[in-house]
């Protein structure tokens, strides 16, 4: 069985729904209170084995700054972890550029020439956190490493999925025990099948190159990539990991981020005390 050792990194729409803030620096490179969403991604991507990261971006964003060597910043603070400092100073870069958003799977497209085997995907405004450590004693979160882990144990393409109470708001599976048998984008409330939801997680394999080009954007649009999925569940099969007591944090949207910021900061040893003393205080005004 190969080896998963590439992971794709898709962070090259605009962000409009961010704006203005997005028009200034990526919405990957917000940070979630003090450490970047892109390193939280890169460590996640390394930890669950990656040797290369490839980066999606778009002709108008700039990830130089975070992919460059910062250990300088160690010489002022020195609490913080060297990997959170360069986190991809331990992994090879490749940078792709998708010259016109034509969706997740030509995304994908960029990046597959310089890929041969399966591979990880990590959507870049998605966050999946299973440990809460600050900048001190920092744990990578642990969501493509098991995807790894089950892609190990059964070769087949998998799919990150996320409990949720708005199933209305995403794509939607239906499984057959560990098995993906449909996914349905943005159905009902009264008519989703499940609460379970594609949260940015994927483990694709080799053949996914081949499938893009017989499942084209031209015919498919922007469901393109549910069509290679749906190919991989009328076949071979495709497997539904439930990322269970994970937080899900998203960027994308200022109301969602704000959540995240609190919700984070809450669960982090070293600020939650402050953090809920200060709420309380706030909300009795």
């Amino acid at each position: 069985m190969a080896a998963v050792e590439d992971a794709v990194i898709v962070a090259g729409g605009i962000g409009s729904r961010m704006l203005p803030a997005s028009a200034a620096i990526a919405k990957e490179l917000l940070p979630l209170v003090d450490i970047p969403a892109m390193t939280h991604l890169a460590r996640e991507a390394i930890n669950a084995g990656a040797k290369r990261l490839h980066i999606i971006t778009s002709p108008t964003k700039d990830f130089s700054s975070i992919l460059s060597d910062n250990s300088w910043a160690a010489q002022k603070r020195s609490d913080i972890d060297e990997e959170l400092i360069s986190p991809f100073n331990d992994v090879e870069i490749k940078v792709h550029v998708q010259e016109v958003p034509k969706g997740f799977g030509d995304a994908l497209n960029c990046a597959l020439h310089s890929i041969q085997g399966p591979f990880l995907v990590l959507l870049g405004d998605n966050i999946l956190l299973d440990s809460y450590s600050g900048v001190s004693g920092y744990k990578a979160s642990n969501a493509s490493k098991l995807l790894v882990e089950e892609f190990s144990k059964t070769s087949l393409p998998c799919v990150g999925l996320a409990a949720v109470e708005d199933p209305e708001n995403y794509g939607v599976v239906s499984m057959n025990g560990n098995l993906v048998k449909d996914i349905i984008e943005k159905p009902s409330r009264s008519t989703a099948p499940s609460n379970l939801v594609l949260c940015g997680r994927y483990l694709f394999t080799e053949d996914t190159a081949d499938l893009l080009a017989k499942y084209s954007f031209e015919e498919y649009g922007e469901l393109q990539s549910i069509a290679v999925q749906r190919h991989w569940m009328n076949n071979q099969g495709l497997i539904g990991v439930e990322l269970e007591g994970y937080q899900w944090y998203d960027s994308g949207a200022p109301l969602a981020w704000l959540k995240s910021q609190i919700d984070y900061a809450l669960r982090r040893d070293d600020i939650s005390e402050e953090m809920r003393n200060w709420l309380a205080q706030r909300l009795q005004r």
